[in-house]
């Protein structure tokens, strides 16, 4: 793509999310109730990792702070997804009413144009809270910090975003061709909460599954090892990026396959 109509994108992004947030600040109690619904369900989960390791001081070699640390990776990388794809749960009835139909008549990138009508703000609360967790757990590993680490820590957290919006794309198209595609949906987002783990805790069939199959383990497991154990970094963790833009590409060229073929209720 030419960097004049990447430029053109950016600016129509814009306009359409400060009307998003516009409308969604007109209702402020519903803003502030959602964000601290998300806050509120990111603490629950880590009571519950508090809870467990008071009974085992580690799983399969890894510590409290190293679980927490994969914990707050996940959030964050999480959030793009959570922030900027969340119309992906309405495309299921959106297809089914024949409404979808309006969007195949613009003359812009029909993936973008679904996708930038909505922005999730509850969102921002689990990015705060991941954040948070990921740099306390940072310093209680005693980790440092180097302008290198944090370039890698960028770099890995934004190519594991790709693997959930990739998963989450795949399975929300399934509804151009599967009347109940909404557990399919379902399915892909459940999955997620296997990615707050170390990939080594499932047995070998998991690990195949969550590794080649459905790839959560590049969510947080894979490219946390970079930071968490610089010593031991497998070949899969260096492959993160090209294994989260290879995913997304191709999940990009199935939504786009169906929705190029939509025509209208009834598909």
């Amino acid at each position: 793509m030419k960097r004049k109509n990447l430029s053109f994108y950016f600016r129509i992004y814009c306009k359409i999310l400060a009307q998003d947030l516009k409308s969604k600040m007109s209702y402020r109690a519903d803003f502030i109730i959602s964000t601290i619904g998300m806050i509120c369900t990111n603490i629950s989960g880590f009571i519950s990792f508090w809870i467990m390791f008071r009974n085992f001081p580690s799983i399969d070699g890894w510590n409290y702070y190293e679980i927490l640390f994969l914990y707050g990776f996940s959030l964050i990388s999480l959030t793009p997804v959570q922030c900027f794809f969340d119309n992906n749960w309405s495309l299921r009835q959106n297809v089914y009413t024949g409404d979808f139909i309006k969007y195949c008549f613009r003359p812009i990138n029909l993936f973008f144009y679904y996708q930038s009508e909505v922005f999730d703000v509850k969102g921002l609360g689990q990015l705060a809270f991941g954040i948070g967790t990921l740099v306390y757990a940072w310093i209680k590993l005693g980790l440092g910090f180097s302008v290198l680490m944090l370039l890698k820590l960028i770099i890995f957290l934004l190519t594991a975003s790709l693997i959930m919006i990739a998963l989450q794309n795949a399975a929300a198209a399934t509804c151009f061709w599967i009347q109940n595609s909404f557990y399919v949906l379902d399915l892909a987002y459940r999955f997620r909460d296997y990615a707050k783990y170390p990939v080594t805790i499932f047995s070998k069939a998991f690990r195949f599954i969550f590794t080649f199959v459905m790839p959560i383990a590049f969510i947080a497991y894979y490219p946390s090892l970079v930071i968490l154990r610089p010593d031991q970094i497998p070949i899969l963790s260096w492959l993160s990026p090209v294994i989260g833009v290879l995913f997304f590409w191709i999940s990009y060229k199935i939504w786009m396959y169906g929705a190029t073929r939509y025509s209208g209720t009834g598909s």
